[in-house]
């Protein structure tokens, strides 16, 4: 006999979670327009040029203080690191308590991208309007990634992350790069579009915000917002609960040890890619002596590779666990300071090939990273530990320039100012080898992935 009761209905979630996925990618294409076009190539020597209209004696007056134009940039990047340090813990732990994720990602986005488009308007001496622009921008993007990397554990399941984030990263590269080639186009052949170069300039930076703006419409019409689960209980107005759950997870992170170790981990190995993405073009201008059109080419080589080994890292980890792909990025991550070391001068070939090792590892190691944190992460403080993640990145990414500082100051040589950075690697691979995946993920609360190691 032939049962005539109801039938089941198919289980619609993991559609449903594909669609927020694919609109979650696009906030990595937004804001890596601005990243790359602005804060990666065209602010800092546009800014220092305004800054040597304005200086008398080769020196401008900054809070009272003197400073040469030529240092002024570095000091608002690291004025505003160390900002996002102070200021993104408490945002983690509001946003835990909100439903509305996706309007805190788009409200901080798109602050953040007017700020940016000012830039349009820093001319003659005026390098105050930029030097406010890019501060409230820069924290602008620290406060929407904290949001954005939150959801990726809401829009995802444990074996579905590494995937998820490793396109998101790619999509960025290739967003960023896009936009990238089109604007120093624009700067390098200004004289064929009739502008000027300062022109040309200003054009590009504000391309990149209104990019930023634009693409940031995507995820936020198309992703949905979910109910906040297992919030720490606190009493009074939202600002106060924030505050409250932030001194409540200072004293329970020491409850996850795995996650600490991770963290720590993170921070040298991170900070010694940063460390080498920054001084790339000072190395190659300096000691190989390359002109501005092969750093172009080398700049774009990179973005373009990083997309591409965002995603054959990702495919590794599906099959490995994400642990020992990421170690074996550093690994790599090694190999490429080593043979930086012996890098022949003037030989554009070796330096290329460089490049693309970066690119390929790049991209890989960052989102694997992303992901695997997010395992280690107790659930319902998604965006708290996140905050704790770009905060202490921020607030320690001076160490790794300092150590490159003070080898070069000590030997007047860039070869051995760049082999140092070695040290970031090996430290922080030997505390990733410490790590129990398995144990912080339960320690978490988390589902322990099919693929892990």
């Amino acid at each position: 006999m032939t049962s005539t009761g109801p039938r089941g209905i198919a289980d619609l979630e993991p559609i449903a979670r594909r669609r927020e996925q694919r609109a979650w990618y696009w906030y990595d294409w937004a804001n890596s327009a601005y990243v790359t076009t602005v804060t990666t190539v065209l602010f800092a020597p546009y800014l220092i040029a305004i800054a040597r209209e304005a200086a008398v004696d080769n020196r401008i007056s900054v809070l009272g203080l003197s400073v040469a134009p030529g240092a002024l940039p570095s000091y608002i990047i690291t004025f505003s690191t160390l900002m996002s340090a102070l200021v993104l813990p408490p945002l983690g732990a509001l946003a835990d308590r909100t439903a509305k994720k996706k309007e805190l990602l788009a409200g901080f986005a798109w602050v953040g991208a007017a700020f940016a488009a000012l830039l349009f308007f820093v001319t003659g001496d005026n390098w105050q309007l930029g030097a406010v622009a890019v501060l409230v921008a820069n924290l602008c993007l620290g406060a929407s990634l904290v949001i954005n990397d939150s959801i990726l554990c809401l829009i995802a399941n444990e074996d579905e992350r590494d995937r998820v984030s490793s396109r998101g990263w790619a999509f960025g590269y290739l967003g960023g790069g896009l936009l990238l080639t089109v604007n120093l186009a624009m700067v390098t052949l200004h004289d064929t579009f009739g502008m000027t170069e300062g022109f040309a300039v200003r054009i590009s930076m504000l391309s990149a915000a209104l990019w930023w703006a634009g693409f940031t419409l995507i995820p936020f019409l198309r992703l949905r917002n979910h109910t906040p689960t297992h919030v720490v209980p606190e009493s009074g107005n939202a600002l106060k609960q924030s505050f409250g759950q932030l001194g409540q997870t200072l004293k329970d992170i020491r409850n996850y040890p795995v996650t600490l170790t991770f963290l720590l981990a993170y921070l040298f190995f991170n900070d010694g890619i940063q460390t080498v993405i920054a001084s790339s073009s000072t190395y190659g201008a300096e000691e190989l002596g390359f002109g501005q059109s092969v750093l172009i080419a080398t700049i774009l080589l990179v973005q373009f590779v990083g997309m591409v080994g965002a995603l054959v890292f990702g495919k590794a980890a599906e099959r490995y666990g994400a642990r020992p792909v990421i170690l074996v990025g550093l690994g790599i991550w090694m190999l490429i300071v080593t043979s930086a070391y012996f890098l022949p001068e003037g030989q554009v070939a070796p330096f290329l090939a460089l490049a693309f090792g970066i690119g390929i590892v790049l991209g890989g190691t960052q989102a694997l990273a992303r992901s695997y944190f997010s395992l280690l992460i107790p659930r319902g403080r998604e965006a708290e530990y996140f905050s704790f993640y770009h905060a202490m990145e921020r607030g320690t990414s001076w160490f790794g320039t300092l150590v490159f500082g003070l080898v070069y100051q000590l030997t007047d040589s860039y070869r051995p100012a760049i082999f140092a950075l070695i040290a970031f690697f090996v430290i922080g691979g030997g505390l990733l080898l410490k790590v129990d995946t398995k144990k912080g993920i339960r320690d978490a609360g988390n589902e322990v992935p099919s693929v892990v190691s």
